[in-house]
């Protein structure tokens, strides 16, 4: 019988994991499904492009996976069973829920918007974590006349990357960020005085060290004192899907599930979580910060470390670390902030338009690692040694509508 894997969610982490366990088992020993509400992948490293206007490349899972092994299924997950393995989905253009069993689960439904509980956020600000916010920006962008003011909150990478993008994209339009801490003080001197510079050739207002209280229809406030908005976009960082709280799994106070160096839910150790959805200790005990660079290699380990403990081989575990921080600053402009293993700046950064084609470089390279998971290197596929838990009762049927 099959050993049954369900991987959850096709962003970055997932769609690279679930090919890259296809890549290294035999098709005949094991069932791979992954979940996704869409058809196609989301680069979500450049939404903010999206949001102003540019196209992007579709990429089609369809395609993708075709003669994988990997059969995609359209769905939107509702909820995990993690001491019974099941999970429950809604299919596209389905009223009712299906339950699918697994035998091994991997978890990379990632992160959307965080709101941060500031009044009036969730009616007025704009988000550009997926694609669905993101276009729903673009469509109230393009309806600004001249001389309007756009607000981004949030100081970090998305910020930076927003605030830059529509500043060069809509020079008519009156473009402010707005920052709780010091503008660009995470990195080093000669990165900072970059972002300086950069930002006022695009002529964009930079609040740091506000803190946003509260955002209207027309503005935001601040202590003391207001900023006007015809459109707030809100980029202050992530917060995990909530399906995994909800459940028996172990997570963090920030809903992360807690796992070991492997990326296995130590409560659960059917179920591996990666990227954003993971709580991974990096170097120097930190929690490695939610980004590609930070999921890509959590489902490298994830992949390596199933098909290793199915085929009865040496379990890999290797050391995730950090080499950079990469910043778009619009199409013309870049910021390569070089880093420490555990993230910390150091004087080296590489500005400009080297810096730019730098950024363009690994943005398609991660999208290129989707299709190709195992970097294009041939892989013989492993006949898997354990055996497969005998089933339930079949319980993949449709349930009534909630």
């Amino acid at each position: 019988m099959q050993h049954r894997i369900i991987v959850l969610g096709a962003g970055y982490t997932g769609a690279i994991a679930a090919g890259r366990i296809a890549k290294r088992l035999h098709r005949e020993d094991v069932a791979i499904t992954l979940v996704n509400a869409e058809p196609d992948f989301v680069e979500r490293v450049r939404m903010h492009q999206l949001a102003v206007g540019q196209e992007l490349k579709p990429r089609p899972f369809a395609e993708m996976f075709a003669g994988t092994g990997v059969e995609v299924k359209l769905a939107k997950v509702t909820g995990i069973d993690a001491d019974r393995r099941a999970v429950t989905v809604v299919e596209a253009h389905s009223a009712g829920e299906q339950e699918l069993e697994y035998d091994t689960l991997v978890y990379a439904l990632g992160s959307g918007w965080n709101p941060q509980s500031v009044p009036g956020t969730a009616e007025h600000a704009h988000e550009i974590s997926g694609r669905p916010g993101a276009l729903r920006l673009r469509e109230r962008l393009a309806r600004l006349d001249a001389g309007q003011p756009v607000v981004v909150v949030g100081g970090g990478l998305t910020g930076l990357e927003a605030a830059t993008e529509l500043a060069e994209t809509r020079p008519d339009l009156d473009v402010a960020l707005v920052a709780r801490g010091g503008f660009g003080d995470w990195l080093s001197d000669k990165g900072r005085g970059h972002l300086r510079r950069v930002f006022a050739g695009l002529g964009i207002t930079v609040h740091e060290h506000t803190a946003v209280t509260a955002v209207e229809a027309d503005r935001i406030l601040t202590d003391g004192t207001s900023v006007p908005a015809a459109v707030t976009v809100w980029a202050t960082g992530f917060a995990v899907h909530p399906i995994a709280e909800a459940s028996t799994l172990e997570v963090s106070r920030t809903g992360q599930i807690v796992v070991d160096e492997t990326m296995r839910s130590l409560s659960h150790p059917e179920v591996y979580a990666v990227g954003d959805a993971a709580l991974v200790t990096g170097p120097g005990d930190k929690p490695l910060r939610m980004s590609c660079a930070s999921g890509v290699p959590t489902a490298w380990q994830a992949a390596d470390a199933i098909a290793a403990r199915l085929t009865g081989e040496k379990v890999p575990k290797v050391p995730i670390r950090y080499f950079q921080q990469c910043v778009s600053l619009g199409r013309k402009e870049g910021l390569i902030q070089f880093v420490t293993a555990d993230d910390h700046a150091v004087p080296k950064a590489l500005t400009g338009r080297l810096a730019a084609l730098y950024k363009e470089i690994i943005c398609k390279g991660a999208a290129w690692t989707v299709a190709h998971p195992t970097a294009g290197m041939p892989v013989r596929r492993r006949r898997t040694v354990q055996p497969t838990p005998e089933p339930a009762m079949s319980r993949a049927h449709s349930l009534s509508a909630r």
